[in-house]
């Protein structure tokens, strides 16, 4: 194991182990490669990620949790079509290896993509970078965002990966009745904005591919240049409206610092990051589009957001989570959901 590798991952969580030996079979008969190592990766908050460490190189493993999960989600299966149909783009992913729906292997459906290496950023102020590398940073990220939006879904075999019809509209519907199923506390203003939001849907049916969790944490940049090298996690990936994932990516803009990695009221001239309203410039000439982003789809970002976070406090409760800090996050939660309702009403 390289020092590089090591601090990217942790010895397997004891929630989340499973018997190598099919595994190691399954190497051996599918790439004629012995199994020499598996170590659990420091991210994957939803779906447990591994590394995976053979004789010849290394893969990155993602599987579904552990135990009962809510209808819909964790679809690995759905992550790795869409990484494996965008190879064939300009959009920066991993290269799919296999997947296995077997549950008999490891416990529940997996799959393998190739192991990156590269940068990952986990803060959206850039710490680790002299300021004035951070700008480019940002071009990277909405360039490799672009990419995605002007991807021809239809070329590629996703003529079907979401449905038709608002998109907004069918998002608003799942993530309500997915907080009422994974509900294990009170949390109002999700409750204002699962009822605010749905009166103010735009009327637009415009379909790319959506990401779903386009996050700067989320990509891996080229170690000596500020571009993307891999879009990862898909989990969320769907067909829908651009502007969502775009308002997601915006989030650090209008969220205060204890709100998840939050940049507002911060100096961004000073730190040399543009603002939002240049990272917006920034899409629109990339895309061409003449439209942006709303309240809407800032408060349906954080809504969704929210929910996602009381479904991970839920698993949590459960012991079934990916992240060994699943149940910190209800306070998380409410700041995010506040915020989102703030906004609706204009704030």
């Amino acid at each position: 194991m390289t020092p590089e590798a090591d601090s990217e991952t942790i010895p397997v969580r004891e929630a989340h182990r499973f018997d190598t030996a099919r595994l190691a079979e399954l190497l051996g008969d599918k790439l004629g490669e012995k199994l020499v190592e598996l170590r659990q990766m420091r991210g994957g908050q939803s779906n447990p990620t591994f590394l995976v460490v053979t004789d010849r190189g290394e893969y990155v493993l993602r599987k579904q949790p552990p135990g009962e999960l809510l209808p819909s989600a964790h679809a690995v299966d759905r992550e790795f079509r869409v990484i494996e149909a965008l190879s064939k783009t300009d959009v920066p992913v991993p290269r799919a290896i296999l997947f296995c729906p077997d549950r008999e292997v490891i416990g529940t459906p997996f799959y393998l993509m190739e192991r990156l290496r590269g940068r990952i950023f986990w803060e959206p102020t850039l710490p680790e970078l002299p300021r004035e590398e951070r700008a480019g940073i940002y071009e990277g990220m909405v360039d490799a965002l672009a990419r995605l939006h002007m991807a021809d879904w239809k070329s590629i075999g996703l003529e079907d990966f979401g449905r038709p019809g608002n998109y907004f509209a069918r998002q608003l519907g799942r993530w309500s009745k997915q907080w009422e199923q994974s509900r294990t506390r009170d949390n109002p203003a999700i409750d204002k904005l699962a009822e605010w939001l749905p009166k103010h849907v735009p009327d637009s049916e415009e379909t790319a591919i959506c990401h779903g969790d386009f996050r700067l944490d989320n990509m891996i940049f080229a170690a000596d240049a500020p571009r993307v090298i891999g879009i990862l996690d898909w989990e969320l990936s769907t067909l829908g409206h651009p502007l969502a994932d775009l308002a997601y990516n915006c989030l650090p803009y209008i969220n205060p610092p204890a709100a998840f990695r939050g940049m507002r009221g911060l100096d961004l001239p000073a730190l040399g990051i543009p603002s939002q309203d240049e990272y917006l410039a920034m899409y629109a000439r990339r895309t061409g589009r003449q439209d942006s982003i709303t309240p809407f789809h800032m408060a349906f970002s954080l809504f969704r957001i929210a929910v996602i976070l009381e479904g991970v406090i839920a698993r949590g409760k459960k012991g079934n989570a990916s992240s060994a800090d699943a149940t910190s996050h209800g306070e998380r939660a409410t700041l995010l959901a506040e915020r989102g309702w703030e906004i609706a009403q204009g704030g």
